[in-house]
């Protein structure tokens, strides 16, 4: 089983428990398939959500603490919360850690509608889990980058159910969504 570090230990602006993010973050390693070491890097200070892999070798992954807070008892942890969130980032690195996944640009360097589509073929794998996934926010989410179009929720539905895709397949999506919305003639 990988080993997974929170820091900090101790909280104290939220009410948050290291040894259960630890827990979550073990069960999603085993389940997705990377067997890493993982630091999981808190920042308690704001309620903002961004969590982002910020070193593949080793693997750490940034967390803004408003990421694991459920969302009906601030300053709660939410196990579903920690699970989508951090499961969204773990899947985009195990497919980064792949080399039959390609070479995507670094994160920072997507465009929206590339991050979306990630997301989006990284999150219906995770319900494929079995695991919490919010399909219809995730759809809106995606429409929003892709076009409220025929075409857009086919290529999401595609990626969404999709398992061995790779990132030559995620660009052709977004290409594919882009061409549904320019207008012939």
């Amino acid at each position: 089983m990988a080993a997974v570090e929170v820091s900090p230990r101790e909280f104290t602006f939220v009410f948050y428990d290291a040894a259960v993010i630890e827990e979550i973050a073990a069960r999603l390693l085993e389940d997705i398939g990377l067997d890493r070491h993982v630091r999981i890097e808190i920042d308690e200070t704001t309620p903002l959500g961004r969590v982002q892999v910020i070193s593949l070798e080793p693997l750490v992954v940034s967390v803004q603490g408003g990421a694991f807070e459920d969302t009906r008892r601030p300053r709660q942890l939410g196990a579903d919360r920690v699970s989508d969130s951090l499961g969204r980032v773990l899947m985009r690195a195990r497919d980064r850690l792949d080399p039959a996944f390609g070479d995507p640009p670094p994160d920072d360097e997507l465009s929206l509608a590339q991050s979306v589509a990630w997301d989006a073929y990284g999150v219906g794998r995770l319900a494929g889990l079995g695991y919490p996934a919010q399909r219809q926010r995730r759809l809106y989410h995606f429409r929003n980058r892709h076009g409220f179009t025929d075409a857009a929720d086919r290529v999401f539905d595609r990626l969404w159910n999709g398992d061995g895709l790779t990132w030559a397949d995620i660009e052709a999506a977004c290409a594919e969504t882009e061409e549904s919305r320019t207008p012939v003639g």
